[in-house]
């Protein structure tokens, strides 16, 4: 079977570049997806699959269930888009101004979408049911995942996989890891209060925005001066707003931020010396603050056995990536959600080729993906979820058969 779904997954190729341009053309932002989820759930209903709608909000869910009876495996997408201007020059770059899709997201539901399609016509040969999770808002906080779960989207599911098309590596590459991968993504705001005044009499005020940039310099010392070195971590501020006029002294100086993190001990430390460096600096400076630590996604933490069938189902495909074992990175991904749910699997396919101008960073104005990854992840997915059904299966038949004879 995999091997004619891996047939049916390139001659249905040209269907998803197709797709994937449609969905590239016609970006949607985070919470304000419409016609995305539209299209796809009338996609999903044209190939005879049960569909559900508005779950969790924005999300789709489809269900193929095999002809015969077994365990559950589930697969996820995600749809949104980031605000961002398009500079890529594609010609079917993005309709609308500051919106893009710059990190693969069309990728992934054009890939998932052409799965399902390929999956669903030999239905007759599936042994259990396959969820295709179509998830909105996975690029900004709380996300979409954690609200598909509280509605049900893993109701019944025993295992779920999931990939990210990735530039950073090579197309004709898959990435894994058997434990972490992405780490939480965390924000943080800093309200420096000071005591404006004139810029010739700096001497009769509290200047925020020195204040400001010495918390931000301190900071810099909370990972190499009290985190373990063996343990990734990472505090930048990203913004520093403060003043207007060129001879007032400022009176406040706001600083934003994000910190990331893999382990909870290591999270609750960052966050306890955050609060405490601030709160030194600002005493010694004369100055008050307001510290806000917002959590983010949790990290992305794969099971094991899960990532061993991953791999070992890679084995059966005839075009086969190469798989590579990959040192966790330091975005974030609420993905992480499903893995604390269930047991399951989340991998990079390589999307990066500089002949096809895959070279930018995700986010980036010129992000762009090499299509060929699509076909690689479909193939990837496919085999990962039918290798864990048939385990899952064999294991259950297994049980079944060791009560039925001690009984």
């Amino acid at each position: 079977m995999l091997h004619a779904i891996s047939d049916r997954l390139e001659a249905l190729f040209p269907e998803m570049v197709q797709l994937r341009r449609e969905f590239h053309a016609e970006p949607e932002l985070s919470y304000e997806e419409v016609h995305t989820p539209k299209k796809i759930a009338e996609y999903l209903q044209n190939i005879d699959l049960t569909v559900r709608t508005q779950v969790g909000g924005r999300g789709v869910v489809a269900t193929l269930v095999g002809e015969q009876p077994g365990k559950t495996v589930a697969l996820r997408a995600d749809f949104d888009a980031l605000p961002i201007q398009e500079e890529t020059g594609l010609p079917f770059a993005s309709k609308y101004p500051g919106k893009m899709h710059a990190c693969g997201h069309d990728g992934h539901t054009a890939t998932l979408l052409v799965l399902a399609k390929a999956l669903a016509e030999r239905k007759e040969e599936l042994v259990g049911t396959i969820v295709f999770i179509f998830q909105f808002a996975e690029e900004l906080a709380p996300g979409g995942a954690i609200a598909m779960i509280e509605d049900g989207c893993l109701e019944g599911v025993d295992m779920i996989f999931g990939t990210h098309l990735w530039t950073p590596i090579e197309v004709g590459k898959v990435g894994f890891s058997y434990d972490r991968l992405m780490a939480a993504a965390d924000r943080f705001e800093i309200k420096i209060n000071g005591s404006g005044g004139h810029g010739a009499m700096p001497h009769q005020t509290v200047d925020a925005v020195v204040v400001g940039s010495a918390v931000s310099l301190a900071l810099q010392q909370v990972v190499s001066r009290n985190v373990d070195p063996l343990e990734p971590a990472v505090i930048t501020v990203a913004s520093f707003h403060a003043g207007g006029a060129f001879n007032v002294v400022s009176d406040v100086a706001q600083l934003e931020g994000t910190a990331r993190t893999f382990s909870t001990a290591v999270q609750d430390q960052v966050i306890k010396r955050m609060e405490e460096v601030i709160k030194g600096v600002c005493e010694a400076y004369g100055a008050t603050y307001e510290f806000t630590y917002i959590k983010g996604y949790p990290a992305v933490v794969n099971h094991r056995i899960q990532t061993e069938w991953l791999t070992q189902a890679a084995e059966g495909l005839k075009d086969a990536a190469k798989m590579v074992e990959v040192a966790p990175v330091m975005g974030g991904e609420d993905f992480s959600y499903y893995l604390q749910k269930v047991p399951g699997a989340f991998f990079f396919t390589g999307a990066g080729n500089e002949n096809e101008a895959a070279i930018y960073p995700h986010h980036h104005p010129k992000f762009t993906i090499d299509e060929k990854a699509m076909l690689i992840a479909a193939n990837h997915l496919g085999a990962a979820a039918l290798y864990a059904l048939s385990q899952l299966n064999e294991t259950s038949s297994a049980v079944k058969s060791a009560s039925s004879n001690e009984s």
